[in-house]
């Protein structure tokens, strides 16, 4: 339920319906803004008759919501949410780039890359320190070898890092060690873990499950915000389906339908949703028209050789030439890079 004050009304008039809310056992989410006065109710609401907060003069009017999202909803956060990553906006007009391999290698190989990708244009560096394979004989990453060498890569360049944590108990690491925590498609509904997250002032890039909808996706969003963290970027990266000649099928109209109804920014992820690296270029340019905040990109500088999704890495120089096409095509779209 939302309650939408009259805008000229005095704090302390707002103060009294805060107050007998909370006495009706709801929890308080305030919206101010230029144009908008919103108290958001969550919990159990049936015991609040809204025909005697209609008879109330400070208050304008009361919207039910139907969704059991509440604090994702863009009906309790009318504004879009810009995060900032280290002076880097995602959000709202900005186009942010994350690019980097899919799992740290070696230190020369993050290094290099993550030159590769700032000169080309990226703001934040991604890499996989612990990598989720479906094979447990698969390579499963360097873990925290490879978080401190993401670390060096971050001081040799100065990006901002955003890698997946795959357990609660290096938590603690992640936020003294990581700019964006990822929480990666097969965790996307680990409610432990995303209680844990919320628990946290750090940012947070879920990305969509394997199978899940957008409601699950948003719901999934609901637990972390619900434990106080509102630092969420969202992440369509291709759903299971039928066919089988792409890794995933990329649900590029999620993107729209995520932008109606939440407030938080969402990138997409090309290389996942195609799985090979020749249509990483057509998908990103597809993202940017329908509306995502930005881009997850898997840069490899020998794609025949990487440990880990070779096949759907582009090479620095592809990257490049990809940034290019993008920078021309955000003046079209009155975008800027984050």
């Amino acid at each position: 339920m939302l309650i939408v004050i009259k805008s000229e009304e005095k704090q302390e008039n707002v103060n009294k319906i805060k107050r007998k809310m909370k006495e009706l056992g709801c929890e308080i989410c305030e919206f101010k803004g230029q144009t908008y006065y919103l108290i958001g109710l969550v919990g159990d609401t049936s015991n609040i008759d809204p025909d005697l907060l209609n008879a109330n003069e400070n208050v304008e009017k009361i919207i039910h919501v139907q969704e059991p999202y509440k604090k994702v909803n863009r009906l309790f956060h009318p504004e879009d949410t810009i995060i900032d990553i280290c002076g880097r906006k995602i959000g709202q007009g900005h186009f942010t780039v994350m690019a980097g391999p899919c799992s740290v290698e070696s230190e020369e190989q993050i290094v290099s890359i993550a030159k590769e990708v700032k000169s080309a244009g990226a703001s934040i560096l991604r890499g996989g320190a612990f990598k989720p394979r479906t094979s447990p004989y698969s390579f499963q990453g360097m873990e925290l070898d490879g978080l401190e060498l993401l670390k060096l890569a971050k001081k040799e360049t100065g990006l901002p890092i955003v890698t997946e944590l795959m357990s609660p108990k290096y938590l603690d690491k992640f936020i003294d060690d990581v700019d964006i925590i990822q929480i990666g498609a097969r965790n996307m509904q680990n409610f432990d873990l995303l209680k844990e997250v919320g628990m946290t002032k750090k940012a947070i890039l879920l990305k969509r499950g394997m199978s899940a909808t957008i409601q699950e996706l948003l719901m999934a969003a609901e637990y972390i915000m619900s434990e106080g963290n509102e630092n969420i970027i969202l992440c369509e990266r291709g759903i299971r389906t039928f066919e089988k000649y792409t890794r995933n099928t990329l649900d590029l109209s999620a993107i729209p339908v995520i932008k109606k109804h939440s407030h938080l920014p969402v990138i997409v992820d090309p290389s996942h949703a195609g799985g090979l690296w020749w249509l990483v270029e057509p998908l990103a340019k597809a993202a940017l028209a329908v509306g995502a905040d930005g881009l997850m990109v898997e840069v490899h500088n020998d794609p025949a050789n990487a440990k880990c999704d070779g096949q759907q890495s582009l090479k620095p120089e592809k990257f490049k030439t990809l940034m290019n096409k993008l920078n021309k095509m955000l003046e079209i779209e009155d975008k800027k890079i984050g």
